[in-house]
């Protein structure tokens, strides 16, 4: 097993060497590629040193598996190029998410749907991930009709230079803040993830909206958006009110999400347990809290959904795609 790791010096590049440590990942060679003034570069992987090489000397090796995190311009270029060599590409930009003949995939979701023939798959939005992970089983048993979402995302969902404007802007500094935002995002929350579309709605918003409904394998569901950036770093979190055309039962709901695997359930509001950030930094779950009746629509419920935007959102759920097509022997 030859696996490569393209973007390996931005946030999920470096998430993703952690994962595969953690994970045992089981690979006999490991590759790790980033942009031409990063090559040279060390990075430490079970004990062992390795050097950031171009995407050329990637080729070169023939990875069986490569996981792309450099962005969707570079994904659009490369990712042919090595299909053609015959490896496997795991793609965590929006390059392919939408393309028709491309698979979008959250492994607990939807992994069976893999062919041996797909070479080119796409990982979905941190934000998407985790709301998927909890609508599908749910659906499953009530069918969902409508869902309204209203993100708090994490600066670590714009990459390295946003969460270097956030700690400036901590520190007090003035000059030469790297601003990425167009405000300052200590002290504030920017409704604002991602460019805007000409209908008023964020790109950022737009993929929830599209990628929920490919993943699930439903157009009729309908879903609306608001994404807003906030100062945390730990994990996105998402208000979630959900209808049903079934009538729901709390007590059933809590039960489903139990014993789903990749769910912690963290609701005990007179211990004031509820999912957060803080707690789910670093960690691959998605966590839900919060849940309850919405008393003004019928089957109708509230919950409150956070999960690590690098990990689970990111670099997580690549690798265990890339887990299940060699399970699958599908490389």
């Amino acid at each position: 097993m030859k696996l490569g790791v393209v973007g390996v010096t931005g946030l999920v590049g470096r998430v993703m060497i952690d994962v595969l440590e953690k994970r045992n990942f089981p690979l006999e060679e490991l590759y790790i590629s980033a942009s031409e003034k990063s090559v040279g570069r060390e990075f430490s992987f079970k004990g062992r040193v390795y050097k950031v090489i171009d995407l050329n000397k990637l080729l070169l090796k023939k990875p069986n598996i490569v996981l792309f995190s450099a962005g969707s311009s570079i994904s659009k270029e490369w990712a042919p190029r090595f299909v053609k060599i015959g490896s496997t590409v795991i793609d965590n930009s929006s390059a392919w998410r939408m393309d028709p003949t491309k698979k979008l995939i959250v492994p607990e979701v939807n992994a069976s749907c893999l062919e041996k023939s797909d070479k080119i798959i796409a990982n979905p939005n941190c934000s998407t991930i985790q709301l998927v992970m909890v609508l599908f089983p749910l659906h499953l048993e009530y069918k969902i009709h409508r869902v309204i979402v209203s993100t708090y995302q994490s600066v670590t969902g714009t990459g390295k230079k946003a969460l270097d404007q956030l700690n400036q802007e901590k520190e007090g500094k003035t000059k030469n803040v790297c601003k990425i935002y167009p405000y300052s995002i200590h002290q504030n929350v920017l409704p604002h993830c991602d460019s805007f579309s000409k209908d008023g709605y964020t790109i950022e918003e737009l993929k929830l909206i599209k990628e929920t409904k490919k993943i699930m394998n439903n157009k009729d569901i309908a879903i609306t958006a608001t994404a807003a950036r906030v100062p945390v770093i730990g994990g996105h979190s998402e208000s979630v009110n959900i209808t049903f055309e079934n009538k729901p039962d709390i007590n059933h709901i809590y039960k489903i999400l139990h014993k789903t695997k990749g769910i912690i359930v963290q609701d005990n509001p007179k211990k004031n347990i509820y999912p957060m950030p803080l707690y789910a930094h670093k960690k691959d779950e998605v966590f839900v809290g919060r849940i309850r009746k919405d008393f003004s629509f019928k089957n109708s419920i509230n919950m409150w959904i956070v999960s690590d935007n690098l990990r689970k959102g990111s670099a997580t759920n690549a690798i265990q795609i890339a887990e299940y097509i060699m399970k699958e022997n599908y490389i």
